[in-house]
């Protein structure tokens, strides 16, 4: 399996607003970048939105370690998800999971792309290269929306 390192981040412009998303991919010497956006979000469906994003842009399943500073998509796909999905898509609290169509979105690409993601956090705005970057392709999502 091919080591793929992603870097994730989503940014809105008032929340909810316009936001954007952005991805960085690195695949031993190749790097590849996507961003894209929308005009009215809130800036945890463009956290979400950008690692499905990055998932979707893997052609055969690979080892991947994937960066991102939203500790909402990281809990929520290694913690929060099977008591969802066991509750027919409700929280503890018997509400609405909020989102509920990205989750189930994310749920099938890691289900069915064969890929073993180790999901990593790293602290946003913090100077992390890879996290820059991708907090830069998403701020590039948002203004592209905005034009």
């Amino acid at each position: 399996m091919n080591h793929v390192i992603i870097y994730t981040d989503g940014a809105c412009k008032g929340n909810p607003g316009p936001g954007g998303w952005g991805v960085l991919l690195r695949s031993g010497a190749v790097e590849k970048e996507l961003f894209g956006g929308h005009p009215a979000t809130t800036n945890n469906r463009m956290e979400l939105q950008a690692v499905i994003e990055a998932l979707r842009a893997l052609k055969r399943p690979c080892r991947v370690t994937l960066f991102l500073d939203s500790e909402y998509v990281r809990k929520g796909i290694t913690e929060w998800l099977p008591g969802w999905k066991a509750r027919g898509w409700r929280t503890a609290s018997k509400q609405p999971v909020k989102n509920a169509e990205l989750w189930q979105e994310l749920d099938a690409l890691v289900q069915s792309g064969g890929h073993a993601i180790d999901w990593q956090w790293v602290k946003g705005h913090a100077g992390d290269p890879g996290n820059e970057r991708a907090d830069t392709l998403a701020n590039r999502g948002v203004t592209h929306v905005l034009r």
